[in-house]
């Protein structure tokens, strides 16, 4: 009795120090801007790079232009303009990636769903007509319905594989379509033809009306921000003569600077916003 009494004592101290010492599953979440990242990364096309790792190249290239700027100039302040737009390139570069591919996509989900609701009508179950994407899909989407497929023909668990499938893609659209693919296995129903069909032709009339805006709308947003950038390459013009240069090291030609640089950082986040389009946000992560 004392050898089991006190190997149960054992095991509910471990217990208990278990409990204390880990941490819940809400304290492990990532942040959401970290999310937020990471799905720009996937919509980028490198779902390799982790998001710390774009933000210490953002680091890096950010210290590597402040010491390059400052032993040209010997002006910390012009160095330190240069240096913030440095860092923030990297992350500029990703973005301005992600959003042309998702605007390469808009024409490429329709297609995704064409094909879902042709095997679904051809007698092939849901597991097959999503892993047949790799195979007949767009060219863009192959790898990620192939990878569904090999999931599934290693774990059989459609939930899981279907979760996968949303990772690897981090799109609003397939999120949509993911989660009426789940609903329609876990319920059944008999209307998921009908469902595909209406989502088709919403995605093809979405895609054609952003189309047309973005067009009229993009020599306003390239004439911004070339008036935006102009200032910066004309003081990068300026720091290469040195008595230029030495007037912007007072605290006044500091000030200016960063008043300058206030003004196009707000005046910029203002043409964004009031041209921006709404993006769909995942909901259905």
């Amino acid at each position: 009795m004392g050898v089991v009494t006190g190997l149960l004592l054992g095991a509910g101290t471990c217990l208990l120090l278990w409990a204390v010492t880990s941490e819940p599953p809400a304290a492990r979440r990532r942040p959401r801007w970290l999310d937020a990242l990471a799905d720009v990364l996937v919509q980028a096309g490198a779902p390799g790079v982790s998001p710390a790792a774009l933000l210490t190249t953002c680091v890096g290239s950010g210290t590597l232009t402040w010491l390059l700027a400052a032993g040209l100039t010997r002006t910390p302040a012009i160095a330190t303009s240069f240096a913030v737009m440095a860092a923030y390139a990297p992350l500029a570069l990703v973005r301005g990636r992600a959003r042309r591919r998702r605007a390469a996509l808009r024409g490429v989900w329709p297609e995704v769903v064409d094909h879902l609701a042709s095997g679904i009508r051809a007698g092939l179950s849901l597991p097959e007509a999503i892993g047949q994407l790799g195979e007949r899909g767009p060219v863009e989407l192959r790898p990620a319905f192939t990878a569904f497929a090999e999931d599934y023909r290693v774990t059989g668990r459609f939930g899981e594989c279907l979760d996968a499938l949303k990772s690897r893609l981090a799109d609003p659209v397939a999120d949509r379509i993911v989660e009426a693919l789940r609903v329609t296995r876990d319920v059944g129903g008999t209307d998921l033809g009908r469902l595909l069909r209406t989502l088709s032709a919403f995605l093809r009339q979405d895609a054609r009306t952003r189309g047309e805006l973005e067009a009229r709308q993009s020599w306003t947003v390239n004439a911004a921000r070339l008036a935006v950038a102009a200032p910066w390459v004309v003081l990068a013009l300026l720091a290469t003569r040195p008595e230029a240069a030495v007037a912007y090291g007072t605290t006044a030609g500091a000030a200016v600077l960063g008043l300058g640089a206030a003004s196009s950082a707000v005046a910029y986040h203002l043409m964004v916003r009031i041209g921006r389009l709404p993006e769909d946000v995942r909901v259905l992560r």
